[in-house]
This record gives C-alpha cells, structure tokens and sequence, in this order.
C-alpha cells in the first residue's frame, strides 16, 4: 500500500490514478486545506476502483501513525505542503509550520512504523536565482523565497535521516511548473480562490470567470520580456513518481529534476492558450514580484539515464488538456 500525503490535491489527484492504473494500491492523507474529496471521486471513477481516505493533517503525527500501521503502508509520497510563492512571502510562519515541521513529524512516523520509503515532492525553487542554463542537480541551492527555503531545508532533513540510517530509500523529484489535467477532463488544477499559478489565471480568463491577467513584469532579458519557466504535464510528473518507486529496489538518496529542459514564455503560453481554445486572453502588464527569477529550465538529463523518465507531452497539448478540464468544469469540483 502506498500513502499519498496531499493526495486529494492537483498533482496528488493525478499521481493516484497513476498508480491505480499500474495495479498499486493507494490511500490517501489530506487535511482538505486545499483541496477537494470531489477529486478522489472523480480518481475512482476514472480507475474504476476505490482509493482509501483518511481526512488528517501531517502535523498530526499519531493520525499518520496510525494510517501507516493501519493500512499496511511500505512506501509514502510526500506531496502535501503549501506552495504558493507569494503566498509564503507573506505568510512565512505558516509555510514553515506546515511543510517544514508537518515533514518532521510525517518522517518521525514513518520511523516508528518501520516505513523507510520516501519520494518527496519538491521544487525546482530550491535553486533560485540560475547561474547557468539549464539547470542541473549539481547547481547550486539559493532559494529566494520562503517557499522554496521550506523544500530547501525538508531536503536536508532527508539528507540527514539517510546519513544516520542507511536503510531509508529516498527519492527527491525536484518538480518545474506542472500544468495541464488529465485527459478525461475529470481531475485538474482547481486552485481555491484566485489561482496563484499561471495556466489555471489564463484558463479562467479564457472561461469568462475572470476579466484579464496580470503579466508580472515584461522587462526581463528574455525574447519578449516576459519570464520563461519550463511547464511539464502533469500526467508526465505523476508517470516520474511511479518511475521512482519502480527504481528504489534498494537502500539510497537521490534526487531528479522533472522538467521538459525546455523555457516557455509568459507570453508564448498565452498565445499557444489563446491558439487551443479560441479564446482571446486580455491582459495587463504589472510589475515584477519579489522573488521570481528572469529564465528557469530544466537539464532532465538524470531523469532519463537513473530511472528511464522523460516528459511526452507539449505546450499545445498542456493548454489543450486544461482547457478541456476548464470547460467541463467551469467552476471546478464545485460545479
């Protein structure tokens, strides 16, 4: 059985379905802070079977105790966490105390329950500011918001648990800018409030639900002067977690990057959002936010040669899917 921490979640939704459909059994951990159990649902009914539910918090960690004794647990996926890198400059105490101490105790759990199986999700943020391109996994780690300081120090925690015990098997997915849905239209992106994240803002532009997006800077040293981030499909990403339980036979730590290796513009995504759903996506030009860097990519390279992994699916078929989980459900799971 594997544990999916933040399992009702965008990508949690996805990489449950993925691991159905490889014939693993899953339960699921999720404090609905963020999410919606609308989510599983729809996972059981695109896999025609039942995913296991605990509602809990990571920072609970006799709830997660029990859930890992309860339900036979030999391996976690650890996606849960706050992750919005505004957000987090804001609120930074908040970010710490879910994602930082939330791991500890989730980790202190796993311990005493003799569960030494880990993937953890983290981020492409731990690098900061690139000081070359693209970025590989021996770049060095400035983060420079909050945010990615919390995935920062989760990956040291990891460091260090597997420095004192040698029989953890570890796996760190240092994840760019998951966009997209599944093909089904039935899971996808369904941010509470307005979206933090880029695709899901042009989508319900594109929907009429909200009037015009905000480009956030347009003079950085980039062709049109917009930011450029490497966007990867989230079926992709969840096809990368199955791909790393598949690879921890054995006691170790190592860490990927899951990326296409490829920058797409600010810009260039809403011309390719506007192409797919026929669409016009207005939008104003604001200043730049505090801690976003010029040009972010990923050297997937690692990826490939450690666990046979590499991303399939463009920027036309992201937009695509997301558009179609955008127009089946125009409000989200609230519909």
């Amino acid at each position: 059985m594997i544990l999916l921490t933040g399992g009702a979640g965008y990508i949690g939704s996805h990489v449950a379905v993925a691991l159905i459909e490889a014939g693993l059994d899953v339960v699921v951990l999720d404090n609905l802070s963020n999410s919606s159990p609308a989510s599983l649902e729809r996972v059981q009914s695109i896999c025609g079977r039942p995913v296991a539910f605990r509602q809990a918090d990571i920072r609970d960690e006799e709830a997660v105790h029990d859930v890992l004794k309860s339900y036979d647990v030999t391996a976690v996926i650890h996606l849960a966490g706050l992750k919005a890198v505004g957000e987090s400059n804001e609120r930074p105490l908040s970010y710490y105390d879910n994602n930082v101490l939330g791991s500890m105790r989730l980790l202190s759990a796993m311990q005493r329950a003799g569960v030494k199986t880990m993937v953890f999700s983290s981020s492409a943020t731990v690098y900061g500011a690139p000081s070359y391109l693209p970025l590989d996994e021996a770049h060095s780690l400035a983060p420079t918001n909050p945010y990615g300081r919390t995935k920062f120090f989760i990956e040291e925690m990891l460091r260090d648990l597997y420095a004192s015990d040698g029989d953890w098997r570890i796996g760190v997915l240092r994840y760019f800018n998951p966009v997209g849905a599944h093909e089904s239209g039935f899971i996808g992106e369904n941010p509470l409030g307005v979206p933090n994240n880029l695709l899901p803002f042009v989508a319900q532009v594109a929907v009429g639900r909200r009037e015009k997006l905000t480009v956030w800077g347009c003079d950085y040293p980039t062709p049109d002067g917009t930011g450029v981030r490497d966007f990867v499909h989230v079926c992709d990403l969840a096809a990368g977690h199955l791909g790393v339980l598949r690879h921890l036979k054995a006691p170790g730590l190592f860490t990927v990057n899951l990326g296409t290796g490829e920058g797409s513009s600010v810009l260039q995504v809403i011309r390719t959002f506007e192409a797919v759903s026929g669409r016009t996506v207005p939008y104003e030009i604001g200043k730049r936010r505090t801690g976003d860097v010029a040009v972010c990519y990923a050297d997937p390279v690692l990826a490939r040669n450690v666990m046979g992994w590499k991303s399939t699916r463009s920027l036309t078929q992201m937009c695509a899917d997301h558009w179609r989980w955008q127009t089946m459900n125009p409000a989200g799971y609230g519909a």
